[in-house]
């Protein structure tokens, strides 16, 4: 007789079992029914489950939370489609408020059937507040992102099960016709996210190469720089990020121009752990990195990367703090550190000479920014562009990449200049964010120490970069995609008159000669009385020809064989030179 295979088919219910086994989940409680057969079926046939049958779901729930109380483990409950899940609201409700560990598994068909009369289909979506602490969907997986969506939902419903607030906690498991397992079907690799806390053992560094990466950061206490160039020191890591990181310590490294080279990928992005603290980055930059741990307060499942493997859920100066103290002495190792530092330099002394762009203005200002003077960047080409260029580390950076929209730049850069009226607040906008934020400009707070460049380029360059997806459309793209001709279509006086009707001193440059001549002036932190508007007008096109310039400075020697096998013999020629690559 063939053996029975533990792991079902439904790749959904293989995860959900993997992940069980990893946080060492044992007891399940079952109610008979048919969409929850492939889960049914897969723990009632491995010995490491212990799998218990009760006919009334009610009952089943009630059962699971004496269970759960009397053992001190997470308890499994398993159940169809129709109301069957109804059944579990009395005895979740129990759960809630004496905070026991129970794990509703509600198994349904396609999500697509609610409100469409199938048989035994409700709406599962939506929880009431006080039966689960967090509920989850898993649909069937279709594809990669399936996959990672499915993994990554069930890790942080397991995770907030046990954590230092326990309580019930939902998955609704979608599934289709059932099929019988196939014996030699293969366990499938699962991605397992572990939950520490303060206390807990620490996994360990030893022999890894490491990048901490930061997203958006606020300003960083003097004690949390310390412990991080204490770690790096020890551990012969790297910081990694762009200017809204705001980290100022020695082991930094501007990496957004090496790390966006559209032909080359240095060796040196490969590493076996990535730390990730701060918030949602939009340097649109990654690691390859082996693993992935989060550090944060919030204790919070976060993924951007998909290869999450820790969440510290603790402060970030406890974790380095942490670290640090398992090492006695500082090593002398910062090669990783150095061959960073090379590479940087090595790739920016290739810069060429750009087009007038936003780029450029960046490439002509960051060095002339007052130090400890703030900087305000739009979102996406303002903030790209800027990242390719270095600032002074006392110069702190800001981004609304939360909500990651145009529509408050402005606002947010004249609130934050009320807080320090005598230090000088730089902001940098495109000329659809401006106009969609105009208002804020006639707020009576505005103070003379603000100075906004607008880069005037008549439309939304984000959608005309050669690299974007709309600009295969060409000028069609232009009235609809790119909303280009508002406010003016690039007029010279509009912003003029209403920038000084206002009391702004107003500058522009249309071109290179006239932007080195305006540039002192906006930069200087005590030659101003009044806030200043510097509108630079350029060309979409030249903004993509930058763009392109800034993003192939490197092209290593693969990229380049294909390339010209491409160019001259097509794609016969490309599986010619892979076979001599």
């Amino acid at each position: 007789m063939p053996a029975i295979n533990t792991y079902s088919q439904k790749c959904n219910t293989n995860i959900l079992v993997a992940l069980l086994k990893h946080h060492n989940i044992r007891r399940v409680i079952a109610s008979p029914g048919s969409t929850n057969i492939s889960f049914v079926r897969a723990v009632q046939n491995d010995p490491f489950f212990k799998v218990y049958s009760s006919v009334d779901e009610r009952s089943a729930a009630y059962m699971a939370c004496g269970m759960a109380a009397q053992s001190g483990e997470p308890v499994v409950l398993s159940c169809t489609g129709a109301t069957a899940s109804r059944n579990y609201m009395s005895g979740l409700t129990e759960a809630f408020y004496r905070k026991l560990p129970i794990l509703a598994v509600t198994s349904s068909q396609h999500l697509g059937h609610i409100g469409h009369m199938y048989p035994q289909m409700l709406d599962r979506t939506t929880e009431p507040n006080d039966i689960c602490k967090y509920s989850v969907q898993c649909p069937l997986v279709q594809s990669d992102e399936d996959l990672w969506a499915c993994e990554t939902s069930i890790n942080q419903a397991l995770i907030y099960l046990q954590d230092t607030n326990p309580g019930p906690v939902h998955i609704n498991l979608v599934t289709d016709e059932f099929s019988e397992d196939n014996a030699n079907a293969v366990r499938p690799k699962i991605q397992f996210i572990d939950y520490v806390k303060a206390g807990d053992n620490l996994p360990s560094l030893k022999q890894k190469r490491i990048a901490i990466f930061v997203g958006s950061h606020l300003a960083w206490p003097d004690s949390l720089v310390s412990s991080v160039e204490e770690f790096c020191k020890k551990y012969n890591a790297v910081v990694l990020g762009d200017h809204t990181s705001n980290y100022p310590g020695k082991y930094w490294i501007d990496s957004s121009l090496v790390l966006q080279q559209a032909h080359y990928r240095t060796d040196l992005a490969k590493v076996d752990v990535m730390i990730h603290i701060g918030e949602i980055s939009g340097a649109y930059i990654s690691l390859d990195a082996e693993e992935v741990w989060r550090v944060s307060p919030d204790g919070a499942v976060r993924d951007p990367f998909k290869k999450l493997r820790y969440i510290f859920d603790m402060e970030e100066e406890f974790f380095f703090h942490a670290y640090d103290s398992l090492k006695s002495t500082a090593g002398t190792d910062e090669s990783y550190y150095n061959a960073w530092k090379e590479e940087t330099v090595s790739v920016r002394s290739l810069i060429p000479e750009l087009p007038f762009s936003n780029a450029w203005c960046a490439q002509h200002t960051v060095d002339k920014l007052p130090k400890r003077s703030i900087l305000h960047l739009g979102i996406l080409n303002s903030l790209r562009c800027w990242n390719y260029f270095p600032i002074d580390s006392t110069i702190r950076c800001y981004c609304n990449t939360g909500g990651f929209g145009i529509d408050g730049c402005m606002s947010s850069l004249i609130g934050a200049s009320l807080v320090e009226p005598n230090k000088p607040f730089f902001g940098v906008v495109g000329d659809l964010a401006c106009f969609y934020d105009l208002n804020s400009l006639g707020n009576r707070y505005v103070g003379p120490n603000i100075r906004i460049m607008v880069i005037n380029n008549g439309i939304g360059a984000e959608f005309k970069n050669y690299s974007h997806i709309a600009a295969k459309f060409g000028d069609s793209a232009n009235p609809f995609i790119a909303a280009a001709g508002h406010y003016g279509n690039q007029s010279r006086t509009l912003l003029k008159h209403f920038a000084e009707d206002l009391g702004f001193t107003y500058l522009s440059a249309e071109n290179k000669e006239e932007f080195i001549e305006n540039i002192d002036l906006f930069t200087d932190e005590n030659g101003a009385n009044k806030p200043i508007i510097f509108e630079v007008f350029t060309d979409y096109h030249e903004e993509s020809e930058a763009l392109k310039a800034i993003q192939s400075i490197v092209v290593d020697r693969k990229s380049r064989v294909k390339g010209i096998a491409k160019k001259v013999i097509g794609q016969k020629g490309i599986d010619l030179v892979k076979k001599i690559l």
